[in-house]
């Protein structure tokens, strides 16, 4: 009797289930003449509505992350990689949205450049290279690795090191930029930065991360900060809040960029290594559009082989002698390099 009982239950389970799934159908999708959802920068986006049930609809209206856009709309000032279209359905009374995803490559291959070597300078082959920037003439630098982590400010010239504080053994610590007086240091998984006085080191506050989760790269343009979380991504921070407010997504002609790791702004773009990659990236920061890439793969081969060496890491311009410096993870040689395009 027990039996019986626990088959008519799970009977009216099925039934009820089955009759609740037929709410969530969807009467419309959308379409798009983007090629498997990809499609360029500058290209004339064309959306349709599917209506296979053919009913009588009243008015659409379309989203782009939350912008409102027509149905035909020229992809010129929008931003590279993965978003989301919203079409909001009226139709007999009833209301009901779409979604579809698509992706927005850059119109153009990115341009390769080459690099001349003008001079090189040593570097503590012990330095897990995380952050390298310039700041009043001064080279800054921070290193990983728990246990070895530091903040440093070095004579690039010599490599003699003028202030060194290192992170307390829980840290990872990454990337570091500077400014209005104030270092900005990320950590890599602990979901949190540090803000340190430039001059004297001390450490003034900590400030978590938002939507991305990890800390891997960050720079500045005089105003804005650009962190990179090991992703496509780079998100730009407050520097008086901290908060991310919004983000680009790396992108080439092809598809994404990820693991992007150390930024450095040099003359309006973000320059940005790409983690276990021995070259460099030239991003537009307004779109995330990659316009040029280097390959510094060559420096490997210039520095001292050891058990420990790793991948290049490290970029620092220097405005005084308008000239790059770049280095990698317990390198001993720091090359001060001129790019050429």
């Amino acid at each position: 009797m027990n039996g019986f009982k626990h088959l008519i239950i799970i009977i009216l389970a099925i039934t009820l289930s089955n009759c609740g799934g037929d709410s969530n159908k969807k009467n419309f999708s959308i379409s798009t003449n983007a090629t498997n959802n990809t499609i360029p920068l500058n290209e004339v986006l064309e959306i349709t509505i599917k209506n296979p049930n053919k009913l009588e609809i009243e008015s659409i209206s379309y989203t782009f992350d939350g912008k409102t856009i027509k149905d035909t709309t020229t992809l010129l000032d929008f931003k590279l990689g993965s978003h989301d279209i919203i079409a909001t359905v009226i139709y007999d009374g009833e209301t009901e949205t779409a979604t579809q995803n698509i992706s927005i490559v850059n119109n153009e291959a990115p341009k390769v450049y080459g690099y001349q070597i003008i001079n090189t300078y040593p570097h503590d082959i012990t330095s897990y290279t995380q952050g390298l920037e310039f700041y009043n003439g001064e080279l800054y630098e921070s290193t990983g690795q728990k246990g070895e982590s530091k903040l440093r400010k070095v004579d690039y010239k010599t490599g003699e090191v003028l202030k060194n504080v290192d992170l307390a053994d829980n840290y990872f610590g990454e990337g570091l930029t500077v400014l209005d007086k104030n270092i900005y240091l990320l950590t890599w998984l602990s979901g949190k930065g540090f803000v340190h006085n430039a001059d004297t080191f001390e450490r003034k506050s900590t400030f978590k991360f938002g939507k991305s989760q990890e800390g891997w790269g960050i720079c500045n343009d005089g105003k804005m900060l650009y962190k990179s979380d090991g992703t496509e991504k780079i998100w730009y921070l407050n520097p008086e809040t901290l908060v991310e407010d919004d983000h680009i997504q790396v992108y080439t002609n092809k598809g994404k960029i990820g693991k992007l790791n150390e930024l450095e702004w040099i003359n309006g773009k973000i320059y940005a290594n790409i983690y276990q990659k021995n070259g460099i990236v030239i991003i537009n920061p307004e779109n995330g559009a990659t316009e040029a890439v280097i390959d510094f793969s060559p420096l490997k081969e210039l520095v001292t082989k050891h058990k420990g060496l790793d991948v290049l890491n490290g970029i620092a311009y220097n405005p005084e002698t308008q000239t790059i410096f770049v280095t990698g993870k317990r390198w001993d040689k720091l090359f001060e390099v001129k790019i050429i395009e």
